[in-house]
C-alpha cells in the first residue's frame, strides 16, 4: 500500500520529526519522547522524501506512532505560538499549516492501518496479531 504525501506534508512531518529528535538528544529539562517513539521517528525520517510504501501492518503501526507523536508536538507548538504571540502572527500561521499538514498525513496513515487490519482479518479469519502484522505482506497499490 502507498501513503501518498504532498511536498508540504512531507516538509511539515520532517520538521516535526527533526524537532522531536533534537529534543530527545538535547538533555534539556523538556518532556522527551519515550525511547520506542524516538526509534519510530528515527526510522520514519529517512523515508520522508516522497510517497511511502507500506508493505506490512507492523510498519504502518510504527509510522502511525511516530506521526501521532509528531502531530502532538506540532499542536503544542501551534498552541504556544497563538498564546505567546498573536493568532495571526506569521509564526502562528506557519505553525498552523505545519500542524494541519501533519494531521492530514496522520489521518491517512490511520485509515490505511484500518484497511490493512481488515484485509488480514478477512484473509486469515482472525484479528491481526503481532506475528501476522510482521509477516503478512501487502502489494504496492
Amino acid at each position: 500500500m502507498i501513503l501518498y504525501c504532498t511536498f508540504e506534508e512531507l516538509s511539515a512531518v520532517s520538521a516535526g520529526a527533526e524537532r522531536v529528535l533534537a529534543e530527545a538528544g538535547s538533555g534539556a529539562a523538556v518532556v522527551v519522547a519515550p525511547p520506542e517513539i524516538v526509534a519510530d521517528v528515527e526510522a520514519l525520517l529517512p523515508r520522508l522524501n516522497g510517497d511511502i510504501t507500506l508493505s506490512r501492518l507492523a510498519e504502518q503501526q510504527s509510522i502511525a506512532r511516530a506521526i501521532t507523536y509528531i502531530v502532538a508536538e506540532l499542536k503544542q507548538r501551534l498552541d504556544s505560538a497563538v498564546l505567546e504571540e498573536h493568532p495571526a502572527s506569521e509564526y502562528a500561521v506557519g505553525a498552523y499549516f505545519d500542524y494541519a499538514h501533519a494531521l492530514a498525513v496522520q489521518d491517512r496513515v490511520v485509515r490505511i492501518g484500518a484497511e490493512m487490519a481488515a484485509i488480514i482479518e478477512v484473509t486469515t479469519g482472525r484479528a491481526p496479531t503481532a506475528e501476522s502484522s510482521r509477516e503478512f505482506t501487502f502489494p504496492d497499490a
